[in-house]
């Protein structure tokens, strides 16, 4: 019987389940990584940095897109999604109570979602 479970016909389970999680959470640096980049460019080529200029590095628009809130948003969305990753593998590596780690785990996702929306409420009302 032991055979039966080698070679092809083998049944293998939570196979590459850590895959996306490990794609998502490269993207999502990256992601962060260009836009602080893109920030820091930001600060050092504007020559007072007052609410008005301020303003502008989140509202500035090309061919009639809103760029700077696209990309804030991107960068945002990115953070929350990197969050999410990381703190549920934390809720599951070391919270042993199925009840708590669920009980944690919703409690993060509804902090992110509270978080993504009173950013979208900010960044979409410049």
């Amino acid at each position: 019987m032991a055979q039966e479970l080698l070679g092809t016909k083998r049944l293998v389970v939570g196979a590459h389940y850590g895959t996306l999680d490990f794609i998502v959470q490269r993207v999502t640096a990256v992601i962060m990584a260009i836009y602080t980049v893109v920030l820091f460019l930001g600060f050092l080529f504007t020559p007072t940095m007052d609410f008005e200029s301020w303003r502008g590095m989140f509202s500035f628009t090309c061919i009639g897109l809103p760029v700077g809130q696209l990309l804030a948003t991107l960068a945002f969305l990115s953070v929350a999604w990197h969050a999410w990753v990381g703190v549920r593998d934390i809720w599951m590596d070391y919270v042993r109570s199925a009840g708590l780690r669920l009980f944690l785990q919703v409690l993060t996702i509804l902090w992110l979602v509270a978080s993504v929306v009173f950013f979208a409420k900010i960044i979409w009302s410049l």
